[in-house]
């Protein structure tokens, strides 16, 4: 399996993490959910300091492209990542945990953290 990790700046877009909520709810959380090869892919942001991004585990190295097949969350930000990496997964743990299913968690899906 293998890792991608996007992530972007966003104090030089009108995009913010709170709009970009609405993104997740409204579109990519169900787009994303269809894609082929794509085991998991969790978004994460620090509101404070306008950071967004996201990590994808995939089946195979080939299919990491895919990660912007259903995205528009470009075109919403108005540029790039500012940061894009891929790699080779070495191992994975899961511990225990009060979820049963990582489906449906988040502030986007589930509102205030605290």
């Amino acid at each position: 399996m293998h890792v991608s990790i996007v992530m972007w700046d966003l104090k030089k877009s009108e995009a913010t993490v709170e709009s970009l909520r609405e993104y997740l709810r409204d579109y990519a959380v169900d787009a994303y959910s269809t894609l082929d090869g794509m085991r998991l892919k969790a978004w994460f942001s620090d509101a404070e300091r306008q950071l967004w991004g996201a990590v994808y585990l995939w089946d195979r190295p080939d299919q990491m492209p895919g990660l912007f097949s259903v995205s528009r969350v470009i075109e919403l930000i108005g540029y790039p990542p500012t940061s894009v990496g891929g790699f080779a997964l070495e191992a994975t743990a899961e511990g225990k945990s009060v979820h049963e299913t990582l489906s449906g968690l988040g502030v986007a899906l589930e509102g205030d953290p605290l």
